[in-house]
């Protein structure tokens, strides 16, 4: 037997074996002390090999579920081998046969996956130049591939959230999730396009777009063969492949996804956060279709115009959406069930389901009369499959067991032979009273039964005392302690054949149930058709009602770059608070940036991050909190915000800072939208402050992106002097008595200053450290020869104001080089010369 374990073993040495023993699947070595430690089971030792006792440790096979749950959360993956011999016949060890691979990658079963989530497995192939990237959902039976660049990497892997990644060996990526290292050989892209053209039923690839994107080829054929292995499986409902293109959604790299908490909060839990405020869906299909949506907000007006179509109107007939949303909330996970029929591994109460959810489609079309492209769309795929449906009616019972294992699946009637043996088992019962009072007259023992257990079969009990009266054909079977349990040729024969009944009826129901997954077979692709037009409809109907209960409006497209929000607000902050400030944002090239000041605490980061989550929305094609806004195109989308060390990967604070900043001087266009707060605070005042003044002419010279720019560095706000598509704003406050009160409204022009120490105080500082920061702050003011709440940096000393020429000065600034200087060099010069003219 562990012979056989270790043959298993060594075809799979990176995974746990879960090996069938009896009622338990067992770990062995390695292996049992690792489950051990991670699922807190008991670690034991058994036998012998190699001198040293063979560590164990098993777990219940009906409980695997949770456990196997457990591990794949903590991002391993399970080789499961089940006994397929028979342990009444089989001469040595039975045998035993991989059943199936489960990788965090591969999951299908319900009991194992996020409902809420896609779970993809995602493949990257790479030459010096560009990485290809192939992902697959596999339960939907959807792959996807595409072509970028190596730095573009991260913000993929932000964006899918991958549950396991395949990488070749001679990548070196920082992967924080479950990844599995391939031999080159299995991204070759020659062998790959065959192997994929294979299993689509094509000649070639020509018809599916991926021409010239060989890196991406490469790792769909490592995927595919992957999972092949795993799944043990031919993936028939896997029937092509889609390219994404770099240009059909608004970029944003992993920092702006995080800064905005789409579907995460900055802390990794699902609430607060925009799919949180939004997320009215009723099936689990609609919630992951939502959540796709926003993390891929798309480009394409067209698509943009049907969305919101289709949202205005549903949102005029309030009857239709209750009714629809009654209908959608008894409808299954029917993607989910699809895939699992495809891939044979679909439980009885999925076919009951999936049955009781074709049932619900006509209906579905009949309440789809709006004229909208989109919803006519829906109630096209919607098509009912009246002839699958009867089938399922016929075949599968109307509360079928859980596990085929049970039996109680197929429904009565469905087929002759299964009744038969239902019959044998079903009239035992009646069997076994009639021989109880036949025997009891036979023998003349009143107290004689006829019973039955799984470990005797069946038995005439007779207690000690009645033992003399015992026929001569009653042949002892078991002893007790008071009494005698026999058995008779007549009651024998009866046993043979009615538990030969059970065991052939589980084994027909099998048959049957293996029957009917090969007929659903034909139909899967036309039920992912169906369950994408479900969970769109659901999408569309929700936020149908979002609109209407919030009072929210549908986004309109210019033509024009910029962004016009009329009283907008934030939508998780909104739902948090009683009473929420709106403010309008304009922005466009002649107001290209706005420059926001006012005191901590007092909005800004918030009125940064609407604007940024009302323009997603509106790329989104979703209601939106605010009166109207008048959206135009948006390529990318960045944010800076917070403050946030690596210790892990030796970057500081303003080390983050700087590279999320760094990026976005690079990669911002005309078309991006820019969040930018407090850029430089984690340095010197000085180095700060030049840092700052560089960034924001950058974005106002070079990119000439549409920039939310929020500083605490006053002498910033003398830009606008220089740049006319610059606007000073500010949030304000004012003192009531010992109090701040944060008025949260954008007024034009800049603050007047930060009110730092009263929030300090507001946050708990000690009244003693509050009083001498106050001292403090007097001191500098006082020492400041501008006077006023903020001194300003650059504004040229008093005593250095002369009306004798400066020789020295002069011959300095004649040598000077502007273009060559860097931002930080023209400020220390500037400084230098400043000093020059105080010598005089």
């Amino acid at each position: 037997m562990m012979q056989q374990y270790l043959g298993i073993k060594n075809q799979h040495p990176d995974m746990l074996v879960f090996y069938r023993m009896g009622d338990f699947y067992e770990l062995f070595f390695d292996d049992a002390i690792k489950a051990s430690r991670l699922l807190g089971i008991t670690l034991t030792t058994r036998g012998q090999s190699a001198g040293e006792p063979i560590k164990m440790a098993g777990v219940p096979y009906h409980a695997a579920e949770q456990y196997l749950a457990k591990l794949l959360k903590l991002g391993e993956s399970v080789v499961v081998c089940e006994q397929v011999g028979d342990p009444a016949t089989s001469k040595g060890p039975v045998e035993r046969q991989v059943s199936r691979i489960i990788t965090p990658g591969t999951l299908t079963d319900a009991s194992l996956m996020d409902e809420h989530r896609d779970t993809l497995l995602l493949a990257l192939a790479h030459d010096k130049n560009s990485v290809g990237a192939a992902w697959l959902n596999l339960a939907a039976g959807r792959m996807t591939v595409a072509q970028l660049g190596l730095s573009e990497t991260p913000a993929l892997l932000s964006r899918l959230r991958p549950a396991e990644c395949l990488l070749p060996e001679t990548l070196a990526l920082d992967f924080p999730g479950p990844n599995r290292k391939l031999a080159a050989w299995q991204f070759d892209s020659t062998r790959a396009a065959q192997d994929l053209a294979r299993q689509f039923g094509s000649r070639d690839l020509a018809s599916f777009g991926v021409d010239g994107l060989p890196q991406a080829i490469a790792a769909a054929g490592a995927l595919l063969d992957y999972v092949k292995q795993t799944q043990k499986s031919a993936l028939p409902h896997l029937q092509g492949l889609m390219v994404e293109r770099t240009d059909e959604f608004v970029h944003m790299d992993a920092a702006t996804r995080r800064n905005l908490e789409l579907t995460e909060t900055l802390r990794g839990e699902a609430a607060p956060t925009l799919l949180s405020a939004i997320d009215t869906t009723v099936t689990a299909m609609g919630t992951r279709l939502l959540r796709h949506w926003l993390h891929h907000p798309v480009r394409n007006r067209e698509i943009l115009g049907q969305r919101v179509a289709a949202i205005r109107a549903l949102s005029e007939e309030r009857a239709l959406r209750s009714q629809l949303a009654t209908t959608l909330k008894s409808c299954a996970d029917l993607e989910r069930i699809a895939g699992r029929c495809a891939l044979k591994s679909a439980r009885p109460r999925d076919l009951s389901a999936m049955r009781d959810t074709l049932a619900l489609l006509p209906e579905v079309q009949a309440q789809l009369g709006l004229d909208s492209p989109s919803l006519l769309a829906i109630r096209q795929a919607c098509t009912p499959l009246p002839a699958l449906h009867e089938m399922l009616v016929r075949a599968i019972q109307q509360e079928p067991a859980t596990v085929l294992r049970e039996g109680g699946v197929i429904a009565d009637g469905f087929d002759a032979e299964l009744d038969e043996f239902r019959a044998l088992t079903e009239n035992a019962g009646a069997f076994l009273i009639d021989l109880e009072a036949r025997e009891r007259a036979r023998t003349g023992i009143a107290s004689l039964k006829v019973e039955y257990n799984k470990v005797h079969g069946f038995y005439i009990e007779v207690t000690h005392a009645h033992v003399d009266k015992i026929p001569d054909d009653y042949r002892r079977r078991q002893t007790l302690k008071n009494a005698e349990r026999y058995i008779t040729p007549e009651l024998k024969a009866f046993e043979d054949k009615a538990l030969s009944a059970r065991e052939r009826a589980l084994a027909q129901e099998k048959l049957l149930f293996e029957q009917l997954l090969d007929a659903i077979a034909p139909h899967v692709p036309h039920l992912l058709k169906t369950a994408a037009a479900l969970a769109e409809l659901d999408v569309l109907t929700s936020q149908a009602d979002r609109l209407v209960t919030l009072d929210w409006a549908l986004p309109e497209y210019a033509d024009a770059t910029g962004i016009d929000i009329e009283a907008g607000r934030h939508p998780v902050v909104e739902a948090q608070v009683g009473n929420f400030i709106p403010n309008d944002t304009q922005l466009s090239p002649t107001r290209q940036m706005l420059l926001i000041t006012g005191p901590n605490m007092g909005g800004k980061s918030t009125y940064m991050r609407q604007t940024a989550l009302i323009a997603l929305l509106a790329c989104c094609g979703l209601p939106l909190p605010a009166k109207t806004a008048n959206i135009g195109p948006v390529d990318q989308i960045f944010t800076r915000i917070g403050a946030s060390d690596d210790l892990a990967g030796g970057r500081s604070t303003f080390m983050v800072e700087m590279t999320e900043t760094a990026a976005i001087l690079r990669h911002a266009t005309e078309q991006s939208l820019v969040l930018l707060d407090e850029i430089g605070r984690g340095t010197s005042t000085f180095d700060g402050l030049a840092l700052a003044w560089a960034t924001a002419r950058h974005l106002l010279t070079e990119s000439r992106a549409l920039t939310l720019f929020a500083t605490h560095y006053f002498e910033l706000t003398q830009l606008a002097q220089q740049h006319r598509q610059l606007v000073n704003v500010h949030l304000d406050a004012v003192e009531h008595g010992e109090d701040l009160v944060f008025l949260h409204a954008v007024e034009d022009g800049p603050a007047s200053q930060s009110y730092g120490i009263q929030v300090a105080r507001l946050a708990g500082v000690p009244p003693k450290v509050i009083a001498a920061a106050k001292k403090r702050l007097k001191e500098l003011e006082d020492a400041q020869v501008q006077p006023g709440p903020q001194g300003d940096l650059f504004v040229q000393p008093e005593e250095s104001k002369t009306g004798e020429p400066n020789i020295a000065l002069l011959d300095a600034l004649r040598t000077l080089n502007p273009d060559e200087l860097s931002p930080k060099e023209a400020l220390e010069k500037l400084y230098e010369l400043a000093e020059m003219t105080k010598r005089g």
